[in-house]
């Protein structure tokens, strides 16, 4: 017979949602947690077109901006359910449909997001963001019944989520005039909960665990953005006499990516999160590398248009929607990671590099006027190509995939 004490009802099978032990052995993402990766992923891609039909037609400053907001909303939600199931995996049938109840909102969100960047109607995108929040509220309020020592973490965690939730609903009534100081109110809000939370008795997260979790996404995101320009290189080769042009740019943006998946990956961060020291800075600081990651895709869109002749971006801009995501992607990695892991010259050789990849926006200016927009475009994305191989010969050489303890 099962145990008694597993169960806070028995004849319903609904256990009692005990701490994840954070020195488990093997601990990995659960394939429900990889499904509400994918989830994710489609709100994600989603937000990206969005993006690229801003830059496209030249609202670069109004499209990142609405993406960014956007992004939040998917990166806090897919964040906070994270970290939740290092700490708290029940995997009964009403775990489940809670996190399935997430996915929903997810879906709804993902519906959202082009009313949201394209018109700037957030209405669908809270409603859906409300019921994922929502549905993580019920599973702290199970991790408070099940676990005495634990139990004001998890009603801080429901009433803090809880009430801001009530402060997004009323959102969209907000005058025009004052939307994105509440907004940026409500996101200062809500990134406080787990603050004030935690300072009641921190959850059990498992290092090895968050760091397979945030790899998994990332994984996710990059394969987009090959999917990405892969997708619209293949369109634009059924119509264009510039062959060889696209399968360049084809080649330098899968060099890009390639590399921005070995620099995030030459490390194993789980090493400096078993010291669980800044653990948040950990968590917060990622978005701006999943954002990146992101808008990297929306940039090799928006680069092949320009070389097919459908934006009327200069080649400088269409260039930097693709080298500043990937510069901004590697600086969120060394700040996050390896800047614990890299030692003396490498440390700093790294972030050089990096600068250098965002800066081959600037090539057309320095690239003879008889060159056509097309060449610059290309030899700036080829330029950015080879600085990644040189950083990832930086990586090989400086021994960190061999280290496994970081440094201060």
């Amino acid at each position: 017979m099962p145990n008694e004490e597993v169960y806070l009802s028995r004849k319903l099978r609904v256990k009692r949602m005990r701490p994840r032990d954070p020195a488990e052995i093997f601990r990995s993402s659960s394939p429900l947690e990889l499904f509400f990766d994918l989830i994710f992923a489609v709100s994600v891609s989603l937000a990206s077109a969005q993006l690229v039909a801003a830059e496209t037609h030249s609202d670069i400053g109004g499209g990142l901006l609405a993406y960014l907001i956007v992004f939040f909303a998917v990166w806090w939600a897919w964040m906070n359910f994270t970290w939740f199931a290092s700490a708290f995996d029940a995997d009964d049938w009403l775990y489940r449909v809670l996190a399935l109840t997430q996915m929903a909102g997810v879906v709804v969100l993902a519906v959202g997001t082009t009313p949201a960047m394209a018109n700037g109607d957030f209405r669908i995108i809270i409603a859906g963001y409300v019921v994922m929040r929502l549905a993580l509220v019920a599973q702290w309020i199970r991790a408070s019944r099940s676990h005495p020592t634990l139990k004001r973490t998890a009603l801080r965690y429901a009433v803090g989520i809880s009430l801001v939730q009530v402060l997004w609903i009323c959102y969209p009534l907000v005058p025009a005039q004052f939307s994105m100081a509440v907004f940026f109110f409500l996101v200062l809000c809500e990134i406080s909960v787990p603050l004030i939370a935690e300072r009641a008795g921190q959850t059990p997260w498992h290092p090895e665990h968050i760091a397979d979790r945030y790899g998994s996404f990332t994984l996710i995101v990059l394969g987009e953005s090959v999917l990405a320009s892969t997708t619209a290189a293949a369109n634009a080769f059924e119509n264009a006499s510039q062959i060889l042009q696209f399968a360049l740019l084809g080649a330098g943006g899968f060099i890009l990516a390639a590399g921005m998946w070995w620099v995030y990956f030459s490390s194993d961060a789980s090493v400096w999160l078993q010291k669980r020291k800044a653990p948040m800075i950990f968590g917060y600081g990622h978005y701006f590398v999943f954002a990146a990651a992101g808008a990297y895709s929306a940039g090799s869109k928006v680069l092949i248009d320009h070389e097919a002749g459908n934006s009327g971006l200069t080649s400088t801009v269409a260039v930097a929607t693709l080298t500043i995501p990937v510069a901004i992607f590697l600086l969120g990695v060394w700040g996050l990671i390896l800047k614990h892991c890299l030692r003396g010259i490498y440390k700093w050789a790294f972030l050089v590099i990096s600068l250098l990849i965002g800066s081959c926006l600037f090539l057309p200016y320095i690239t003879p006027t008889t060159s056509t927009d097309v060449t610059i475009a290309v030899i700036s994305v080829l330029s950015a190509a080879g600085l990644m191989v040189l950083l990832v010969v930086l990586i090989e050489a400086s021994g960190v995939r061999d280290q496994q303890r970081p440094t201060a």
